[in-house]
């Protein structure tokens, strides 16, 4: 049984298709894989499709194959210091392993994502707008730089996890579409992380700040707001944002045609040009595009002809609305109408990376590990279950507690229940019995057999959250990740209603490290 003082408990609580096929296979010669970096990047593409980047972005590589410089720059809480982030090689992916390194022990933020364009488009942080943002001056907050770790092509990368109140923006740009000149975009999102707030845009906006009237932006919502329009089923959904509306077809309001997304990595698309408009999607892991609406501009005033005006967005909407939550992995803008051929081969390069959450340290299914505590507070404790009932908690575990003790905190690998890429923990100390969530706290408890037991006792394996370690992401709650919180295992989004969902110290408990078995 543990003994743990109720007053620790309570102070650690209150821390706490002919064509397109020719394109793409003239322009995908020499793909990127999980060893090399590409030779032709989506910008590459888009340039030789006769639409070329005026801005691109991104966090987790090089969206052209020549280029070498920085994809973004963090900052550390400890001194204010700032460090540019690179590329581990021209064309290949973010050098992960120097943002670690430099955020060790403490936390940082993402101050700049840089354009790799060489426009000059970059993104910082967003000021205040019509609404203004939580942060000093009535500025947006800027994104923690370890909340989104992500694998591509089998690097360890970090996106740009856009919790509400997070925003950037450019409201000085060159080459950016303005009026009803065409352009296109694309973005890698997160699937998974969405919510029903206004507005997680990445885009053309106004170059105000406010909501200047219909027509004046033009950007990639991704999410489930309903007040302005939605697509079929509950979502989230990819809709346009032209200020003033969410569109997800030419009507305000319901338009079937745009589906549901559910993958893990979605690719974004929306294009724009003088009474013509699409919005395009597919996995961003598998897979083709599809077109859930191509043709006419909506059919209310203010959109024929459009009147953008050029600046760019990412996490608000155009008037600094910022409610929304989401995360951004990479996207671009375009000069021009792209072509669907251009953006199948776009796709096709996409998919070829491997965007993955998988973790390349990740223990091996039959191995044997302790789950170590990573948080200040709780170095020495592991998570175990509790010899009284069923519950599963962490206690501090050193070489002189029990043989019981010991076997409690040790975990048998195996293969998902529910996804064999992912795992279930066994006890070693009670065979046949299994670490899983119910009312999302953590019980050991034996296999009923049932999909639901099978979902709820798989968590798939992702590079720690807090730049440490690993975190387990539960299969059926994929924004759920296992955490300790007052000495207790629960499953835990990083805000929500739950105590055990608490901003405080998310990262640092929900990231674990795979220490040699105890037993």
């Amino acid at each position: 049984m543990i003994k743990r003082p109720w007053m620790r408990r309570v102070r650690r609580a209150l821390l706490a298709a002919g064509a397109t096929a020719a394109l793409a296979a003239g322009l995908l010669t020499g793909t990127a894989t999980t060893s090399q970096a590409a030779t032709q990047g989506p910008c590459d593409i888009y340039a030789a499709g006769g639409t070329p980047c005026v801005a691109a972005h991104g966090t987790t590589r090089a969206l052209y194959a020549a280029y070498s410089g920085p994809l973004y720059q963090v900052r550390r809480a400890s001194d204010n210091t700032t460090k540019d982030i690179g590329v581990l090689s021209a064309g290949g992916y973010a050098d992960a392993a120097a943002q670690d390194s430099f955020c060790a022990n403490t936390s940082c933020v993402i101050t700049v994502i840089y354009d790799q364009s060489g426009k000059g488009n970059n993104l910082t942080q967003a000021p205040g707008g019509y609404w203004p943002g939580p942060a000093a001056g009535g500025a947006d907050n800027l994104a923690n730089a370890v909340a989104a770790p992500v694998t591509v092509a089998g690097h360890k990368a970090y996106g740009v996890y856009v919790a509400p109140g997070t925003g950037y923006r450019n409201n000085h740009t060159s080459g950016i579409a303005t009026g009803d000149q065409p352009e296109g975009m694309y973005a890698i999102f997160d699937g998974t992380h969405f919510n029903g707030g206004c507005c997680f845009d990445y885009g053309n906006a106004e170059t105000t700040g406010n909501d200047d009237g219909n027509g004046t932006m033009e950007a990639i919502y991704f999410g489930n707001n309903k007040d302005w329009g939605s697509g079929s089923g509950n979502g989230p959904w990819i809709m346009a944002d032209l200020e003033n509306g969410l569109f997800s077809g030419v009507n305000r309001g319901l338009n079937a045609g745009d589906p549901s997304i559910n993958n893990r990595f979605v690719t974004a698309i929306i294009k724009g040009g003088p009474n013509q408009w699409a919005i395009r999607g597919g996995n961003a892991q598998s897979g083709s595009l599809s077109t859930y609406y191509s043709g006419v501009r909506p059919n209310d005033s203010g959109y024929n002809p459009m009147h953008k005006q050029g600046a760019i967005i990412l996490g608000i909407g155009g008037d600094n609305s910022a409610s929304s939550a989401g995360t951004f992995y990479e996207g671009v803008m375009t000069s021009g109408y792209p072509s669907d051929a251009t953006e199948n081969a776009v796709q096709a390069n996409i998919t070829a990376v491997g965007y993955s959450t998988a973790a390349t340290n990740a223990p091996t299914p039959g191995s044997r590990i302790s789950l170590q505590a990573t948080t200040a507070c709780c170095t020495s404790d592991y998570l175990r279950h509790n010899d009284a009932d069923n519950k599963v908690v962490i206690s501090a575990i050193n070489s002189s507690s029990s043989a019981t003790d010991k076997g409690d905190a040790t975990w048998i690998v195996r293969a998902g229940r529910a996804n064999t890429s992912c795992l279930t923990f066994e006890s070693a100390n009670a065979p046949g019995r299994f670490l899983r969530h119910a009312g999302f706290q953590l019980y050991l408890d034996a296999d009923d057999g049932s999909s639901l037991f099978a979902q709820d006792a798989t968590f798939c394996p992702t590079y720690g959250n807090s730049g440490v370690g690993l975190s387990f992401q539960s299969v059926n709650y994929p924004t759920k990740y296992i955490r300790h919180y007052a000495y207790t295992g629960y499953i835990a989004g990083n805000g929500g209603s739950n105590a055990w969902d608490s901003t405080a110290f998310w990262a640092e408990d929900t990231s674990w490290l795979t220490a040699s078995p105890w037993s």
